[in-house]
């Protein structure tokens, strides 16, 4: 990215597959009034600079309906289990792209434990299988 919801990449295909970052923009910490920047729009930012040439895509999003766990934030990748995470700061913005970065190299599509950003280990909030998920039986 070279900024938020600008792919550095040139290949729109390629960038459909890469793994993506969702960051909201309009989240704000617990008890705190309106600002700007909004705390969310500031861990976008970062999630974007930490992300410059790793082939992770950011893309801002409004809302993801998690207000009252904070600073929030969801990564994807094709084929592969959605994470949704809260309780951020914006400092987490490198976590963000380590975690996306472990879930496109994740063979099974679960983004794996060991090695997982200590901020992405407790702000787990959801786990959303893909659309073709099919248990086991």
């Amino acid at each position: 990215m070279t900024s938020i919801g600008q792919p550095s990449r040139t290949d729109a295909a390629a960038s459909t597959d890469a793994a993506t970052v969702y960051v909201c923009i309009t989240c704000r910490y617990a008890g705190e009034g309106e600002s700007e920047p909004r705390p969310g729009a500031i861990l976008a930012a970062a999630t974007a600079q930490a992300a410059e040439g790793s082939g992770v895509v950011i893309r801002p999003v409004r809302c993801l309906a998690n207000c009252t766990r904070g600073l929030s934030a969801a990564v994807r990748c094709n084929g592969s289990w959605t994470y949704v995470f809260g309780g951020l700061d914006a400092a987490c913005g490198p976590a963000l792209v380590d975690g996306a970065r472990l879930l496109a190299n994740a063979t099974d599509g679960i983004m794996p434990w060991r090695g997982r950003p200590e901020a992405l280990k407790r702000g787990l909030i959801a786990r959303v299988p893909p659309l073709d998920f099919k248990e086991f039986e």
